[in-house]
């Protein structure tokens, strides 16, 4: 029988992403993510959360750190993978969630900037990426204006 790791969650960013590059130049982008869950508490439920790192490498990791914000809410599927080291005599380890795939989906919580906006002297464009996709305009054969989403 073959083993299973294949991991997927929901949650939201506890800080920003923070995107660095190895030695060998390879992007590797770090943030963790709170997932709630509700237990029962007596005759009332309770809020908990749980917290996990999240590590993507490569592309994925450079082009979605600039979105990857406090508070924006994620869907993360991936692997788990312990990390495993001594310190000060004593066996130390982690679990992190190494992505496969990010999904962004809702606002950024209570943050009400565009990341653009967030992160100044990225050269970046300030202007929103709905503003600046709807800046983007064709016209066709016909003399129609389309609006290009990309």
């Amino acid at each position: 029988m073959t083993d299973i790791n294949n991991v997927s969650i929901i949650g939201r960013l506890t800080r920003d992403a923070e995107l660095n590059f190895t030695a060998g130049g390879n992007a590797v982008c770090k943030f963790s993510i709170a997932v709630n869950r509700s237990r029962k508490s007596g005759d009332h439920y309770e809020e908990e959360a749980n917290f996990f790192t999240v590590v993507v490498w490569g592309r994925q990791a450079e082009s979605l750190n600039q979105y990857l914000l406090k508070g924006k809410q994620v869907a993360v599927s991936g692997e788990l993978r312990q990390e495993r080291w001594q310190q000060d005599g004593q066996n130390r380890y982690r679990i992190d969630i190494i992505a496969n795939t990010i999904q962004l989906l809702g606002g950024a919580g209570n943050s009400s900037k565009e990341p653009s906006e967030q992160r100044e002297g990225t050269g970046q464009s300030k202007q929103p990426p709905k503003q600046r996709a709807q800046s983007y305009q064709r016209q066709n054969a016909d003399g129609f204006t389309d609006d290009i989403p990309f």
